[in-house]
Order: C-alpha cells, then sequence, then structure tokens
C-alpha cells in the first residue's frame, strides 16, 4: 500500500445521472469557446462533501470510523439535478457546475456532520459555507475571457437539468492522478439509514 493516499468524502452518483451529465458536456462543448474548458470526465464527478487531500495511509481507519459517524440519524437522499451555474466572477468564471435541489437541508445536516467528524481527527475546516454542486468542467484562467459570455449564454438558455439521485450511502474515495486524468477507486463506504 502507498504510504499516502488523496483522499476525499462523496456521495457517488448512479450511472444514468453521470450519463445525463455526459450528454450535457457534449451539448455544451458544441460551443468552440467552451470546447476548450478542462471539462471533468464522468466518471469523475461526485458530489463530495469533504477533501481531505493527502493523507498518510495508516489513517485510513480512523477515517473510516468517521464517515461511518458522520452517517448515523441520516436518512437516504432524495436529489434532482438543478441548474446550471458558475464559480467566480461573471467575466472571469472558473468553474461550470449544475446545483442540486431536493433533500438539501439533510444533505448540509450530513456534510456538517463529516465536517465535524474530520475535523475532531485534526483535519482543517473548511472556510467556505457548503453549495451542493457537480462540477462539469474548469475554466482555465487564460480560457475565462473567451468563455464568459458563451457561459452566460449557456447558463441563460437551458432548462434545468433532468435527473435523480437517490442518496443511499456516503463512500471515501481515493484519486490517483495519472497522466490521462485522475482514477477514483472507493475504499469505503457507509449507508445512509
Amino acid at each position: 500500500m502507498n504510504s499516502s493516499l488523496r483522499l476525499f468524502i462523496a456521495i457517488e452518483l448512479p450511472a444514468d445521472v453521470l450519463a445525463t451529465l455526459n450528454d450535457l458536456q457534449h451539448q455544451l462543448q458544441r460551443d468552440p469557446a467552451l470546447a476548450r474548458l478542462s471539462w471533468v470526465r464522468p466518471e469523475g464527478i461526485h458530489l463530495t462533501l469533504k477533501f481531505l487531500g493527502t493523507v498518510p495511509a495508516k489513517r485510513l481507519p480512523e477515517i473510516e470510523a468517521a464517515v461511518a459517524r458522520a452517517v448515523v440519524g441520516i436518512p437516504q437522499l432524495e436529489l434532482t439535478l438543478g441548474n446550471l451555474g458558475t464559480f467566480g466572477s461573471p467575466r472571469s468564471p472558473r468553474v461550470l457546475w449544475v446545483d442540486l435541489a431536493g433533500d438539501l437541508d439533510t444533505l448540509a445536516k450530513l456534510q456538517s456532520q463529516v465536517e465535524a467528524e474530520v475535523v475532531s481527527l485534526g483535519f482543517p475546516a473548511e472556510p467556505r459555507r457548503f453549495s451542493p454542486h457537480l462540477t462539469l468542467a474548469r475554466v482555465p484562467p487564460e480560457r475565462a475571457a473567451e468563455a464568459a459570455r458563451p457561459l452566460a449564454e449557456a447558463i441563460a438558455n437551458r432548462d434545468s437539468v433532468r435527473g435523480a439521485i437517490r442518496a443511499e450511502a456516503l463512500a471515501l474515495i481515493k484519486s490517483d492522478l495519472q497522466r490521462g486524468g485522475a482514477i477514483y477507486t472507493q475504499l469505503f463506504s457507509a449507508k445512509l439509514t
């Protein structure tokens, strides 16, 4: 086993939702200005609740225990895909995402419990407020100006994305950075009640 692992805690998405998001990405890439964004491969799209970063492998058991504690009292979630949006300013977008609707209060409670559990293990607290989203693409800084208007038009002209997510478990995922993109492996899963 490697001496360190790059880890995050997330809800994994069903195959049909990943296919819907992949179709959406292909539609958006028809615009030449958007085709040059850094698109997330569908298998790399997760509902991330906490990024832990590079962690010594020997800490895996305590992190798995924290994930198991975080789901206590949290029921399965019904979520739906929502609208497109961006992070960053309108003139300099950084990330293109799809937001979520549905059991957002319960999702926020789950994320809060995850945060509390991992902070108790010494991981830094997230300074930003939790904003549930699914990242579709990252905008390279040198492409932000040319992508700003097409992104704004795509957001304004698109109805909400259709797709349902029944979240039944919380996963601890390892990310191995490779030349062709990250490879994701679920290391541990805890069922929601």
